[in-house]
């Protein structure tokens, strides 16, 4: 019997540009494949992130009828506990090409449960997802020198954990934006991940925050737009501005643009962007 071919769409998310924003390939799967497979596959794509979707029959006599995925992230060297792009890129792959008829998915990830809504935008559409909020920690190590390193010495003013990655923030958007990284010396920080670097956009800017993404220890030496790290970005804003909603910029070489709304009581971050297919194939092994 020939061997069944796995879809795969490749897709532009946080923008609505094509070769924009940050590129995800969203395979669907029919069945679970092994852990070995999806990570080689994820390294053939060799980009930030590669995305797996296995749909979950429901109970037709269960309350809730959302169309239910399991969704597992790669990079390409190691899966990943959240991913807010991949997750936006495998959103989009559902709702253009017609594969559920609901304007609400809802995805079963080492995250727990992750929704995504279809929100009408004029003639086309955005995608909202509904994250958890990642605190922000104290930062208790005594020795800088190695992140000073790594920022080429950039002007740091505060220093925070988020999860398992470092949080850098910059005097401004400008610092972000001309920062020089050290991928070598990164290599050689705390934290298990990688660091993140924000700083606030200026007043006569349509923004309200710039950020920027680094971790070779994952294979990614600058994500282009990452969507949870959004999810620890909304709370430390929110506090510093008074506010909780932002539109925010990651300014990488291709950029990307973000609409947060932080729901303080329940502790969520609501992500809204636009996303582009690229390319669409089958795998053939």
């Amino acid at each position: 019997m020939a061997k069944k071919l796995v879809k795969y769409f490749l897709v532009d998310a946080f923008t609505d540009s094509a070769f924009k924003g940050n590129p995800a390939a969203v395979c669907l799967l029919e069945e679970e494949k092994d852990d070995n497979w999806l990570q080689a596959v994820a390294t053939e794509f060799n980009i930030s992130e590669t995305c797996y979707l296995t749909p979950i029959i429901i109970d037709s006599d269960a309350s809730n009828s959302n169309p239910r995925f399991r969704l597992r992230w790669f990079t390409p060297v190691a899966e990943v506990k959240l991913c807010g792009h991949a997750t936006l890129a495998a959103s989009h792959a559902l709702f253009s090409n017609g594969l559920v008829n609901s304007n609400i998915i809802e995805f079963v990830t080492l995250s727990g449960i992750l929704t995504a809504k279809k929100v009408p935008d004029g003639e086309a559409f955005l995608i909202e997802l509904n994250f958890p909020a990642i605190p922000i920690t104290e930062f208790n190590s005594i020795d800088l020198a190695p992140i000073s390193k790594a920022l080429n010495g950039a002007s740091i003013i505060d220093i925070k954990g988020s999860a398992d990655d470092l949080f850098v923030v910059l005097p401004s958007a400008k610092a972000v934006t001309e920062l020089q990284p050290q991928f070598d010396e990164m290599l050689k920080c705390p934290g298990k991940d990688g660091i993140l670097v924000s700083g606030a956009a200026p007043s006569e800017s349509a923004f309200d925050f710039y950020s920027r993404y680094f971790c070779p220890k994952f294979g990614i030496y600058e994500d282009p737009v990452t969507g949870s790290a959004h999810c620890a970005l909304a709370p430390y804003w929110s506090k510093k501005l008074g506010k909780c909603d932002f539109m925010a910029y990651q300014a990488s070489k291709r950029g990307g643009i973000l609409n947060i709304h932080l729901d303080e009581q329940n502790q969520r971050v609501l992500l809204r962007g636009k996303a582009v297919t690229v390319m669409e194939g089958s795998l053939l092994v």
